[in-house]
C-alpha cells in the first residue's frame, strides 16, 4: 500500500470491512469490486500518490466504487460531490470515481444518481492521504418496496399507530450551510449570521467580529486592520477557511456584504473536528459566502 493511502469499505447504511478475507471464496464483496480496488491500489504504487505525505500538501484524495446496495452492481454516472465547494466526480462504467485536491479535515460528501435518493456521508481525511472506499446506494425502488411492506403490516394490524405530532423549526439556509447551522446550535465557538450583519450594518469583516470574546483587532500600516486572537502571540494570525477551503489570502478580504455566516474559534482547543486538519494554533476564522466558490470549468 502506498504511503498515505488508506483502504476502507463504507457502504451507506452499513459497514463492511474489506481489509480482511478479500481472497476468501466466502467474501461478500463482488469480484468486480475486488478487481477495481486492486487496480486502484496497485496503480497508486507508481503514481505521485506514493510520494511522502509532506510532499503532497494540505489536500487529500478520495477513490472508490459506488454500487447498488441490493444487486451489488456498479452504478454508472453517479456524482460524488464535495458539499462545501460543489466540486464533483462522476463514476465510470465500473462505478469507479476519483476526487483529488480535497481539503483535509472532516468533509461531507453527497452522492446522487438517477433512480437513487441523494445520500450524504462525512469522512475524516488527513493531509496527503489517499482513501479508497466502497459505497452502496439504496435505490428508490428498494425503498418503495420497504415502504410497501410497512404499509401491508399496518393494514394487517401489525404496526402500532402513533398520534400525529406537529414539528416546527427554523428555515434552513440551504444544503451548503448544514454544517454551519449544526455547529451554531451547539454553542461551541462564536458566530455571526447574515441577519446580525445586516441588522448592525457592519462595514467590513473586522467590524463584524470586533465585539466577539477573545478577538483583538490590530489596525495600522499598509495592511489596514487585521484580526488576531487576544491570547495569541504577536504576529500569530488565525487560519482562514472560506467555503470549506483554507484561504489566508482571500479570507481576510472577503466583502462583508457577501458573507452568509462567520465562525470564530480562538484557539486549537476550541476548534471542532471538521477543521482539525488546519493550522489552528492561532485560531480559526471560518467564512461562508452567499454564493459559494465558482463552479469548476467545463471540460471541452
Amino acid at each position: 500500500m502506498a504511503e498515505g493511502e488508506r483502504r476502507l469499505a463504507f457502504p451507506l447504511g452499513r459497514f463492511t470491512p474489506i481489509l480482511e478475507g478479500m481472497d476468501s471464496p466466502r467474501s461478500p464483496i463482488p469480484r468486480f469490486v475486488l478487481r477495481v480496488l486492486a487496480t486502484l491500489v496497485m496503480g497508486a504504487a507508481g503514481s505521485p500518490l506514493a510520494t511522502p505525505l509532506a510532499a503532497q500538501g494540505a489536500f487529500a484524495t478520495l477513490k472508490g466504487v459506488v454500487t447498488d446496495a441490493t444487486s451489488q452492481q456498479p452504478i454508472t454516472g453517479a456524482r460524488v460531490v464535495i458539499a462545501a465547494t460543489g466540486r464533483f466526480a462522476t463514476t465510470d462504467s465500473l462505478g469507479v470515481f476519483e476526487l483529488k485536491e480535497i481539503p483535509s479535515g472532516v468533509i461531507r460528501f453527497f452522492f446522487t444518481a438517477p433512480g437513487y435518493p441523494r445520500t450524504s456521508v462525512v469522512l475524516a481525511l488527513a493531509k496527503g492521504e489517499t482513501m479508497v472506499q466502497r459505497f452502496e446506494l439504496e435505490s428508490i425502488a428498494a425503498e418503495a418496496a420497504t415502504a410497501g411492506t410497512v404499509a401491508a403490516d399496518s393494514a394487517a394490524g401489525r404496526v402500532q399507530r402513533l398520534p400525529a405530532t406537529e414539528v416546527t423549526g427554523e428555515p434552513s439556509r440551504g444544503v451548503r450551510y448544514e454544517d454551519f447551522e449544526r455547529r451554531l446550535k451547539t454553542g461551541r465557538g462564536q458566530y455571526v449570521t447574515r441577519e446580525v450583519i445586516e441588522e448592525r450594518a457592519y462595514n467590513n469583516l473586522s467590524d463584524a467580529v470586533r465585539g466577539l470574546r477573545g478577538v483583538a483587532i490590530e489596525c495600522g500600516g499598509s495592511r489596514g486592520c487585521l484580526i488576531r486572537m487576544a491570547r495569541s502571540l504577536p504576529g500569530c494570525y488565525p487560519q482562514y477557511i472560506v467555503d470549506g477551503r483554507p484561504d489566508n489570502f482571500f479570507g481576510p478580504n472577503v466583502a462583508v456584504r457577501d458573507i452568509e455566516g462567520i465562525e470564530v474559534y480562538s484557539g486549537a482547543s476550541d476548534v471542532p473536528g471538521e477543521f482539525a486538519g488546519t493550522d489552528a494554533g492561532c485560531g480559526v476564522v471560518v467564512i461562508w459566502t452567499r454564493n459559494g466558490p465558482p463552479p469548476p470549468p467545463r471540460r471541452p
